[in-house]
C-alpha cells in the first residue's frame, strides 16, 4: 500500500513537473484557434477567453439563437398603435370638415356666423386691400421723386455752367441754377419722407394685419371643424336611439364639446387681437399721416420761400447790374 501510495505520489509529482516545464506557447498550440470555445483549451487559456468576450458584451444588443423567433418589442407595438389612431382621428376629421366645407359653398349646409367678429374681419381685409394700393402708390411717387430730384440736379449744373461760359447771361443762368439745386435737395427729403411713410405702412401691412390674418384663417377652419361635428351630432340626435346608437351619440357629444371649447378659445382671442389692432391701426396711421403731411407742407413752403427770396434777388443784380452796349438796330 505504501508503495502505491508513493507512486501515484511520484505519478502526481512528475506529472505537476511535467505541466510547469511545457511553455506557454505549446500550451496555447493544444487549443483549437479554428472554433474558439472554453472546453477546447485548458483551464489556464480559459481566463483570457472570458475576459475578452466580457469586453465585447453590449447592453443595448439582445443576442439571438439561430433559429428562434423574433421577439417583439411592445414600445414599438404602442407607437405603432398610437400613430395609426392618430392617422384614423385626422382622416375622420379632414373628411367631415370636407363635407361641411362642399355643403357651404353649395348653399345646403348650415354654419356659424359670428354677428360681431366676422363683419369686422371683412372690414380689415378691405382695409388692408386699400393699405396695399396706398403704399403701392407712395413707393412710386418715391421712385418717381428720385428721378425727378436727379434730373433737377443735373440741369442746374448745366445752368451753371452756362452761366460762368455766359457773361450775358450770368444772372439769369446762376438764377436757374440755384433754384433747381435747392429743388433737388428739397425733393429728396421729400423723398426720404415718403420712404419712411412707406416702410411704416408695409410693416402695418405685411406684419401686424398679416399676423391677425393668420389668425382669422385658423378661427375660420376651427368655425368649419366646430360646424361639421355639430352637424354629426344633430344627425345623430334625429336618428333612433338604441344600444347602438347611444355609444356612437355619447362619442359624438363628447367630440362636440372638445371642438365647441377649442372654437369658442380661438374665436375670443381673436376678437381681443383685432380691438387691440384696431387701436393700434388708428395710433399709428396718424402719426405717419402727420408726418407725411408736415414733410409735404415743408417742401412746399421752403421750395416757395426760396424762390421768392431768390426772384428779389435777381432783380436786385439786374437793376445794379450796369447797361451794357446798345444793340445794332439802336445804332442804325
Amino acid at each position: 500500500m505504501m508503495e502505491e501510495v508513493d507512486r501515484d505520489g511520484g505519478g502526481r509529482r512528475s506529472s505537476d513537473i511535467s505541466v510547469e516545464q511545457t511553455p506557454p506557447e505549446e500550451m496555447n498550440s493544444n487549443c483549437n484557434h479554428g472554433n474558439i470555445s472554453v472546453n477546447s483549451c485548458p483551464a489556464e487559456a480559459t481566463p483570457e477567453v472570458t475576459m475578452e468576450t466580457g469586453q465585447s458584451k453590449d447592453p443595448m444588443v439582445t443576442s439571438q439563437k439561430p433559429g428562434s423567433e423574433p421577439v417583439v418589442v411592445q414600445g414599438n407595438k404602442n407607437a405603432a398603435n398610437e400613430k395609426l389612431q392618430r392617422v384614423r382621428k385626422w382622416s375622420v376629421t379632414t373628411y367631415k370638415c370636407t363635407r361641411q366645407a362642399l355643403s357651404e359653398k353649395l348653399g345646403r349646409g348650415s354654419r356659424t356666423v359670428d354677428l360681431d367678429l366676422e363683419p369686422r374681419l371683412e372690414l380689415l381685409k378691405d382695409d388692408r386691400q386699400r393699405y396695399e394700393n396706398v403704399t403701392k402708390l407712395a413707393q412710386t411717387l418715391a421712385n418717381q421723386l428720385d428721378q425727378f430730384t436727379v434730373t433737377q440736379k443735373t440741369l442746374g449744373d448745366a445752368f451753371s455752367e452756362l452761366s460762368v461760359k455766359t457773361p450775358t447771361l450770368h444772372v439769369e443762368f446762376g438764377v436757374n441754377a440755384e433754384a433747381q439745386r435747392f429743388l433737388s435737395k428739397s425733393g429728396q427729403a421729400l423723398s426720404e419722407a415718403i420712404n419712411v411713410f412707406t416702410a411704416d405702412m408695409k410693416t402695418l401691412v405685411n406684419k401686424t394685419i398679416e399676423d391677425t390674418m393668420i389668425n382669422a384663417k385658423q378661427y375660420e377652419s376651427a368655425r368649419i371643424e366646430y360646424d361639421a361635428y355639430r352637424v354629426d351630432l344633430e344627425e345623430l340626435n334625429l336618428g333612433p336611439r338604441d344600444a347602438v346608437t347611444l355609444p356612437k351619440l355619447e362619442r359624438a357629444q363628447k367630440d362636440f364639446q372638445s371642438q365647441k371649447e377649442r372654437y369658442q378659445k380661438i374665436r375670443e382671442d381673436l376678437s381681443v387681437k383685432v380691438k387691440l389692432l384696431e387701436e393700434n391701426k388708428v395710433k399709428v396711421l396718424r402719426n405717419q399721416l402727420w408726418l407725411l403731411h408736415g414733410a409735404v407742407a415743408a417742401h412746399g413752403l421752403s421750395c416757395h420761400s426760396f424762390l421768392d427770396q431768390n426772384i428779389r434777388q435777381a432783380k436786385e443784380l439786374l437793376t445794379n447790374h450796369s447797361v451794357g452796349a446798345p444793340s445794332w438796330l439802336e445804332e442804325s
